[in-house]
């Protein structure tokens, strides 16, 4: 029987829904609606979308973040296209090839330091244009913020797009913890958007206090001409989306999906913070977001385990991943710091 944790430091997927948006959901839990979208609510979400990213977006809402990025790089690539992303990309790693088997294309991975894509790092892979033997690139796919906790900066994805967009290429990205990529820079979700050149945006907000549901944002009407049934037939089309869309009214009214990933990321700076004081824990990344990224004693990794939830990031250098989230507390932070610090002395 799987234990309910005080709180666990896993994935800010562990954490539950935020009461805002709870409480919205029971609000439209009443009466009889259109379904497949049609409904007041879906209307008032899509407003609310095209409000925060442009008059000229195109959003669609699905169930989860593999679909969004799944439907959303079908969209603007055809089988025989190559995508490029990391290395460390969630589209490779933790997909379990659900965009290569469903959108048909060859993943071209890219190694980097901080799980960021450059024009140069890129550039490896565009060749063989043209050529029948061989998967054309089309897109490049990054995540914001990246799998290790680090952010792009405005300048670095202008610098992608418009190398995209120069070869023909079309420029994704994976927001599924967008909000705490503005919240770390102090930028709307626009401005580190469509304002810098990405055409297709899955946009998450399970990870920040939603229940479930992405939206997938076109930031070229042009590239949605056809997704109503590349959704429908991607087993993405919900019969009571207002149950998705009602969730999106109350995350984006109020900028509650900025409080609510300032608080995350300022909960991991707190612990990043606390960190530096215990010489045998080594932070490998930037905390530039709710990510925390270190190397602790192989010894006390198992006992830690034992009561807070957190996955090994790196077997061979015992590199952890310790994510905030929404409702992580500074009691939560300082009480995991100090068994921290409590089993370092037992094992001295």
């Amino acid at each position: 029987m799987l234990e309910i944790n005080p709180h666990s430091f896993a994935s800010d997927n562990c954490s539950g829904v935020h009461p805002d948006i709870l409480q919205k959901l029971a609000d439209v839990n009443h009466g009889h609606v259109p379904p497949y979208g049609t409904d007041i609510y879906c209307i008032r979400a899509t407003t609310k979308l095209i409000d925060t990213f442009g008059d000229n977006v195109v959003p669609y809402v699905a169930y989860n973040g593999t679909a969004a990025n799944v439907l959303a790089l079908q969209a603007i690539t055809q089988r025989h296209s190559a995508i490029i992303c990391a290395e460390t990309a969630h589209i490779n790693v933790d997909e379990c090839g659900a965009p290569e088997r469903h959108t048909g294309c060859k993943l071209l991975t890219v190694a980097t330091p901080n799980g960021k894509l450059t024009p140069e790092l890129v550039a490896k892979h565009m060749h063989g244009f043209g050529s029948q033997h061989h998967a054309q690139p089309r897109a490049i796919s990054i995540s914001q913020p990246t799998e290790l906790g680090t952010v792009y900066t405005p300048d670095e994805l202008c610098a992608l797009a418009n190398y995209a967009h120069q070869h023909g290429l079309r420029l994704h990205m994976d927001g599924a913890r967008l909000a705490n990529a503005a919240a770390s820079l102090g930028l709307s979700l626009r401005q580190i958007t469509g304002d810098v050149g990405v055409d297709v945006l899955s946009f998450g907000g399970t990870k920040n206090g939603m229940m479930y549901g992405e939206a997938i944002v076109f930031f070229a009407p042009e590239l949605a001409a056809d997704f109503q049934y590349i959704r429908k037939q991607g087993l993405q089309l919900a019969s009571k989306m207002r149950f998705v869309a009602a969730q999106f009214i109350a995350y984006l009214d109020n900028q509650l999906y900025l409080r609510t990933a300032q608080h995350a990321n300022q909960m991991a700076q707190r612990l990043a913070e606390r960190l530096r004081q215990v010489p045998q824990v080594q932070i490998t990344q930037p905390v530039q977001s709710n990510a925390v990224f270190a190397t602790i004693p192989v010894q006390i990794t198992d006992l830690l385990q034992r009561e807070f939830a957190f996955y090994i990031w790196d077997e061979a250098r015992n590199e952890v991943r310790w994510m905030t989230s929404w409702d992580t507390t500074e009691a939560d932070i300082d009480r995991f710091v100090n068994t921290i610090k409590q089993l370092l002395d037992r094992c001295a």
